[in-house]
């Protein structure tokens, strides 16, 4: 597992790459879920997501070993944030990416230099085609969660949270892989233990979820839903047991649910999220936070949306 020096060490290394993002506050979602509700604004991060920091943090080590070529394998933000410090270290990178991933975000990844492969529908299928690119190219493969670098990057959003909002009761995080909600339970549990940390996903990409409930890392059928970021196969096998470890809770949201709450921050706060952010905001209006009269920090992982289909949130 990673320690918090892990994470202090990666702030080092991702100093100047990527921005401290602004803790917001909303008067009205306060009132709604009765709770002081603040929100990391990690969609207005560099490349539009927090994925720029482990990103940063683990392609910074494999260029420092002498890797000329990377390759990752993306829904969309990690290849983003993988193309682009990799352009700006100066090395080739190719993203393998689902066949329907988001074009505002293959656009992005094409904008940051870097070259798309689309493969299969989920991460079981464009995970090993990424690996392979790498050993035919004397490559470097960059995992989205799965990795201390990747994980320790991640964590250090949970240093600007607790450094932001000392007084912080509640931390929710958005569950993918795991590589978030374990670098920043690392931070805040190794930190502060007695903030409670919650994780959410979507209702029918619950392979967190179940794997808690069985007690052991429980993969899902390919499936989908619309916070298509965190539409993972199974927990890392790194980040599972930092899951398993510190964890305090785990809720799930509809499909209905997080349009819902996308719609909402659009409209009540003017920001601009993706559906695998409105996740954590679609656990607090829905009362699944189980707390009251707390300081709740909400991570807003992302901001990378296909404005072609934004109409839904009207539906």
């Amino acid at each position: 597992m990673i320690i918090v020096h892990d994470i202090l060490q990666a702030r080092e290394n991702i100093e100047g790459v990527i921005h401290e993002t602004p803790m917001l506050y909303s008067a009205q979602l306060s009132e709604i879920c009765g709770n002081q509700m603040y929100f990391k604004g990690e969609h207005l991060q560099k490349t539009g997501s927090f994925k720029i920091r482990g990103a940063t943090n683990k392609v910074k080590q494999a260029v420092k070993q002498g890797a000329t070529f990377i390759t990752a394998a993306s829904s969309g933000n990690h290849g983003q944030a993988v193309a682009y410090i990799a352009n700006q270290l100066g090395v080739s990178a190719t993203i393998v990416v689902p066949v329907d991933a988001n074009e505002s975000k293959l656009n992005a990844i094409k904008a940051y230099g870097g070259t798309i492969e689309k493969c299969g529908t989920t991460s079981a299928e464009r995970l090993p085609r990424a690996k392979v690119l790498a050993r035919e190219h004397n490559g470097v493969f960059i995992p989205p969660y799965d990795d201390p670098f990747i994980m320790a990057g991640q964590g250090t959003i949970g240093l600007e949270i607790l450094e932001q909002l000392e007084c912080v009761d509640v931390v929710v995080v958005p569950i993918g892989g795991g590589g978030l909600i374990s670098g920043i339970l690392t931070a805040i549990k190794q930190t502060k233990p007695k903030v409670k940390v919650i994780g959410v996903e979507p209702q029918t990409a619950n392979d967190t979820f179940l794997s808690l409930k069985n007690n052991k890392i429980t993969a899902i059928p390919p499936t989908s839903t619309i916070a298509d970021g965190l539409r993972t196969s199974q927990p890392g096998n790194m980040t599972y047991p930092v899951i398993q470890k510190y964890l305090d809770d785990i809720q799930l949201v509809s499909e209905d649910e997080i349009k819902q709450a996308q719609a909402f921050v659009l409209e009540r706060m003017k920001q601009l999220i993706e559906p695998s952010s409105a996740v954590t905001v679609a656990a607090a209006i829905n009362n699944k936070l189980g707390v009251k009269d707390k300081k709740v920090v909400c991570v807003l992982s992302g901001g990378n949306v296909d404005i072609r289909k934004l109409p839904y949130l009207s539906s």
